[in-house]
């Protein structure tokens, strides 16, 4: 069984209605910001979303792309790295990328947990539930909810994903609403619950409420 997102064009224009009727904020900035252009990047493999987005994971992108690239190049033969062949590098020739020791561990964790089937192949994490796929991936070290929640938005294509977690989701809402502190990540589920099955749109807007 496939669990698939409605990523076409008329799904953003109907998700983008759905929110724009929320209420007269949700209208004026959906009419702003015009149509959502949510980007996903499929065909990824669980491992590789995991490991490209432990690289990034607190660094600005140009910062994740040079030490992802010199991570690369150390095995020229491939696009990416097998976790075998990650596992079977000198760690320190990793570090030397650029990597923190904890990153490095985290990244090194996931390659073995692959091995071990606890991070599923691309084709098995299709068929697996949202709360499954979070509940079984944040038990790695290093890994947390919002990693797992990129990974579900940009690589699985799901559509109703809202990363409360997510510091620019919620001071989008706190700008959205005029308010004075930016909610909770639990008071911002709470919120939420209203704009299913679209959160992943909904996070898309939030993400471009300007800066006032």
């Amino acid at each position: 069984m496939k669990i698939l997102a409605d990523v076409l064009p008329e799904a953003y224009a109907h998700a983008a209605q759905f929110l724009g009727g929320l209420d007269g904020d949700w209208f004026r900035h959906v009419i702003a910001t015009g149509p959502c252009r949510h980007e996903t990047k499929p065909g990824r493999e669980p491992f590789e979303a995991l490991v490209r987005a432990i690289a990034y994971q607190q660094l600005h992108a140009k910062a994740g792309d040079a030490i992802l690239s010199r991570l690369l190049a150390l095995y020229p033969e491939t696009l990416f790295p097998s976790p075998e062949q990650l596992l079977a590098t000198d760690p320190e020739r990793q570090r030397a990328c650029g990597f923190s020791a904890t990153k490095l561990a985290t990244i090194r964790g996931i390659a073995q947990a692959r091995l071990d089937d606890v991070v599923p192949s691309l084709s098995e994490a299709k068929g697996m539930h949202d709360a499954e796929l979070i509940e079984r991936l944040v038990s790695l070290r290093g890994v947390g909810r919002w990693t797992v929640e990129m990974f579900l938005i940009y690589s699985l294509e799901r559509s109703d994903i809202l990363p409360v977690d997510d510091l620019g989701v919620r001071e989008g809402y706190r700008r959205l609403k005029g308010l004075e502190k930016a909610p909770t990540p639990k008071k911002m589920r709470e919120i939420g619950e209203q704009w299913s099955p679209h959160r992943t749109v909904a996070a898309w807007y939030l993400w471009r409420i300007p800066t006032r």
